[in-house]
């Protein structure tokens, strides 16, 4: 018996089957086209030299770097390198300048702004908003109510030794008291009501002047008599609309009761004089700067 009699042949094209069939149509064993194979076999052959000649093995700590000791990250390293030594120089007069009179300069002005939306975008915005409005618990950048000030020197120190951190001595550092246990669940809802009343939202008018005295007694050491803040201790105005928590009862009762603490990082040690001055001058000119 020879080996077609074994094979099954498909009486149309004459052409072996794989044994195949569904729905009594059978699959015919045709072979791959030869352009096809040589394709295939190329693909394998360039993939195995790619492996070898570039990075592309993971390791334990590492992945092999390849005999041609290629590297994007040196790539790009290369392509920073050659920017920064292109703008050296009015990085050099960005590093030294006075940003009070920047504006004087035009050339430098519009290199400072260009270069601190990079470094904002890069350092900023994961907490501020690509866009710099903030969001509950981060300042919005974009209005006239600083905290600590909004002027060229507030904002510079601020980005240079960050608020509340333990990396950097010199960071701007206020606490606010936390009054669960200070203060009975009565006091907390007047003085609620009296924020809310002094901010000119809808309160409750009785409980708002209870929470007169309980303000004076324990708020206005640092918010001022008034509730309008004081920026040398970070305290924020309770009189105007912006709220950096939030202003309804719910919020406002969370924060006297057990306070806030928000903290920024030190960039002073992060990032070049010329790029603290040039986010600086950024954030100024947004809008809310003074």
């Amino acid at each position: 018996m020879s080996s077609n009699d074994k094979k099954d042949i498909d009486d149309v094209t004459g052409t072996d089957t794989t044994g195949h069939s569904w729905d009594g149509i059978k699959e015919l064993n045709n072979p791959l086209p030869r352009w096809w194979l040589w394709t295939f076999y190329i693909t394998i052959i360039w993939g195995v030299a790619y492996s070898i000649a570039y990075p592309a093995w993971p390791l334990v700590s590492a992945a092999t770097s390849g005999l041609l000791g290629y590297s994007t990250r040196a790539e790009v390293a290369q392509d920073i390198a050659l920017f920064e030594d292109a703008n050296a120089e009015i990085s050099a007069q960005l590093a030294s300048a006075d940003l009070s009179t920047l504006g004087e300069n035009e050339e430098l002005a519009r290199f400072a702004t260009s270069a601190g939306g990079a470094v904002f975008r890069n350092n900023c915005s994961q907490c501020h908003g690509s866009g710099a409005a903030g969001a509950k618990g981060y300042p919005n950048l974009l209005d006239d109510d600083w905290l600590w000030g909004g002027d060229f020197e507030n904002i510079e120190y601020t980005i240079r030794h960050g608020i509340r951190n333990e990396e950097d001595w010199d960071a701007r550092y206020s606490e606010m008291t936390a009054f669960d246990e200070i203060l009975s669940n009565e006091e907390i809802d007047a003085v609620v009501q009296h924020v809310r009343a002094i901010s000119g939202q809808e309160h409750d008018a009785g409980l708002a002047e209870a929470g007169t005295e309980v303000f004076l007694n324990n708020c206005a050491a640092c918010h001022g008599d008034n509730g309008m803040g004081n920026r040398d201790l970070g305290a924020p105005n309770l009189t105007d609309a912006i709220w950096l928590y939030g202003g309804s009862v719910a919020t406002l009762e969370e924060t006297v009761r057990y306070a806030r603490f928000g903290v920024m990082p030190p960039w002073g040690e992060r990032l070049t004089d010329a790029e603290i001055k040039a986010v600086t001058a950024y954030v100024h000119q947004l809008g809310g700067g003074e």
